[in-house]
């Protein structure tokens, strides 16, 4: 079973995240589970979303503590005490930042992968949201799910040019990394 953490800020679509990962993973066959966890219920509060997905039933119902993968939706965060705790030593954070992927691993003494998920969405969606181009670079790198089951599950919460735009900008984030850069990583923790 792979596990996966997402961190955001009330607004970013932190939580459509997590159910959109999850419908993926349905659409690809797969068991899946998806949840939030809110402090403070107003924009801009922190937020967690939590994913499992599994070739096999699940059943765990606890918050995910020790994830293979992380997403963050808001390169402040990693100021938050005890952001990346528990992540497994051979996991993978995957953050929403403009900062070169080797400076901002160095500022905070972790390895991340950093993609600008925020100007892409507002390039091609015309809001601030980057959970859709944070989701397709996640998975082009690790494969865990095809990206035409992303595409389903987008089909599933939007229509018109809104889908339109949203398929665009997974398009141009999945392009933005490498294709199966933690595929490795990704085999080892759903073994």
């Amino acid at each position: 079973m792979m596990e996966i953490r997402i961190h955001g800020r009330g607004g970013q679509g932190n939580v459509v995240a997590a159910y959109l990962l999850a419908s993926a993973a349905f659409e690809d066959g797969r068991y899946c589970q998806a949840f939030p966890a809110f402090g403070a219920e107003r924009r801009g509060a922190p937020v967690v979303a939590f994913v499992r997905v599994s070739g096999k039933p699940i059943l765990q119902r606890n918050e995910v503590k020790a994830p293979s993968f992380m997403i963050i939706q808001d390169e402040t965060l990693l100021h938050e005490k005890g952001l990346t705790d528990g992540l497994k030593p051979d996991g993978g954070i995957l953050i929403n930042s403009s900062l070169d992927p080797a400076e901002i691993s160095r500022r905070h003494g972790i390895e991340m992968i950093a993609i600008p998920a925020t100007q892409m969405a507002i390039e091609h969606v015309g809001r601030p949201v980057p959970n859709v181009a944070l989701l397709s670079a996640f998975l082009e790198m690790t494969g865990l799910l095809t990206h035409g089951a992303l595409k389903k599950a987008l089909e599933e919460r939007f229509s018109g040019h809104v889908l339109d735009n949203n398929l665009r900008l997974a398009h141009q984030a999945a392009k933005a990394v490498g294709k199966d850069l933690w595929k490795e990583k990704a085999d080892a923790a759903s073994a």
